[in-house]
């Protein structure tokens, strides 16, 4: 409806007449211009733009960073030649980045571009072409960057790919809720479990034992940052073969937003290597060293004493210190057994560590009575067979352990013990037995050799006495 129309006026539009629209408001586009200038400005990299005829069209603000070009001075000039870029060169430069319009998608190029103040900054660059609305090739933009910052760019990319894929040791990224994010592959076969099976889920499904050295240690990194040097960390790991205990030498970074104005923890970046193996050379060397100084202590000191019984009792002190907790000597009834001796076994209990607080050995047996060692006891089966016997009185509750240790004669809190014979001049004098309480692993073979070094200084010692009482 026409104006006229709508003001109540008379005259009609004639037949062939169109009716004229009403009028709209044209919509200002100084606040498109605005956006796009605010875009432009924002972006991480620098970026210029051509028209069909080379002109420079765009330019931001990091291409003004880069070469210290202002858009004032960039904007209609007609391409880099004789201020971005060398004479010599400016042929070659805007051909390779004009032949982007009539080229399908992205090309990438390197070269040398110059700066305000007469330097040159190597730059990549990445251009394509852009299209006016008839689809014609209307200009070319140009994004570009130097070429160190990319190399950074690609080398950090690199290293996180290489990290995943190929690492030698386990990586694994944790979220602020402190469950895995990202597993590599190395670090998943140390976990005994799938790359993805293992996002998302809590540390303590993952882990049998070290969950909370390991939590700790996660939460401290968040607060605080990485710790300045590598954390040694035991841990179980559930296997098909049963729980394995390792120890992983741990190093954790903390991981920040790079696009937050503060830094926004975005979780921790744990590596760990598996050192079990040097980990366990190492303690059992230590505990050679710590061995063998015993015994060379113990040596010294049983040369002072004029009794070689009590010389005995300072073979089995210095013994006990990191080995045991509990020690008894005893002698076979007699004085000694020979190697064709047949009969029942019989022991006489010489020396023992006392039961209740720590101390010296205590030398007894004066009566000679015989021990009250049932039929197949550790100790006779020790004589018997000329070797050491082990005995432990397994996964039981505390009074049952109590009661087998009570039942062999032994201290109530015994739950492993070794028993070595003690020989000397080819016969069997008697048997020292050691005793470890709940708290300490059970015997093992590097054990028992060291028990049967002290064995052998002890029985000797006892053998010494025995020609002495004779004469």
């Amino acid at each position: 409806m026409s104006a006229s129309r709508r003001s109540g006026t008379t005259d009609e539009l004639g037949p062939g007449e169109p009716e004229p629209e009403p009028e709209r408001d044209v919509p200002d586009d100084s606040g498109g211009s605005d956006l796009l200038a605010a875009l432009l400005d924002g972006m991480d990299a620098a970026l210029c733009a051509f028209d069909a005829d080379g002109v420079v069209t765009h330019w931001n603000r990091e291409a003004e960073r880069i070469l210290g070009w202002t858009a004032a001075e960039a904007v209609g000039r007609h391409g880099f030649a004789g201020w971005a870029v060398r004479e010599a060169d400016a042929d070659e430069v805007e051909g390779r980045l004009l032949s982007a319009m009539h080229a399908p998608g992205r090309q990438v190029h390197e070269f040398a571009l110059l700066t305000k103040d007469g330097g040159r900054v190597l730059v990549r660059t990445q251009s394509a072409a852009v299209r006016g609305p008839d689809g014609k090739p209307a200009g070319v933009y140009c994004a570009f960057s130097e070429v160190h910052a990319q190399i950074d760019l690609e080398r950090s990319i690199a290293l996180s790919e290489a990290l995943f894929e190929d690492a030698a040791w386990g990586v694994v990224l944790v979220d602020a809720d402190l469950r895995p994010a990202v597993v590599n592959a190395h670090a998943a076969r140390a976990l005994g479990i799938g790359r993805t099976s293992a996002l998302g889920r809590p540390l303590g499904e993952l882990l049998a034992l070290g969950v909370e050295d390991l939590e700790s240690a996660l939460t401290h990194v968040l607060a605080e940052g990485a710790p300045p040097a590598p954390a040694e960390m035991w841990v179980s790991v559930r296997t098909a073969e049963g729980e394995q205990r390792r120890c992983w030498r741990s190093g954790f970074l903390r991981l920040a937003s790079p696009l937050a104005e503060e830094p926004v923890p975005l979780g921790v970046g744990w590596l760990f290597q598996d050192v079990t193996e040097a980990k366990q050379s190492e303690q059992e060397a230590a505990m050679l060293r710590f061995r063998a100084n015993q015994l060379h202590r113990a040596a010294r000191a049983a040369a002072e004493c004029e009794d070689p019984t009590e010389a005995a009792t300072v073979h089995l002190d210095f013994a006990l210190a990191g080995f045991a907790d509990h020690a008894v000597v005893d002698r076979v009834v007699g004085g000694a057994r020979g190697d064709g001796d047949v009969g029942p076994v019989r022991l006489v209990r010489i020396a023992a560590t006392p039961a209740g607080t720590p101390g010296p050995s205590l030398l007894t047996g004066a009566a000679g009575l015989p021990v009250r060692y049932e039929d197949g006891h550790p100790a006779l089966q020790c004589v018997e067979r000329a070797g050491s016997v082990r005995a432990d009185a397994g996964s039981v509750p505390p009074d049952r352990a109590r009661a087998w240790a009570l039942d062999r004669q032994w201290p109530g809190d015994a739950v492993h013990a070794l028993c070595a014979v003690l020989r000397s001049r080819g016969r069997t004098l008697g048997v020292v037995t050691f005793l470890r309480g709940s708290g300490r692993n059970r015997f093992e073979r590097p054990d028992a050799t060291y028990a049967e070094d002290v064995a052998v200084r002890i029985a000797t010692a006892l053998d010494l006495a025995g020609l002495l009482r004779e004469r």
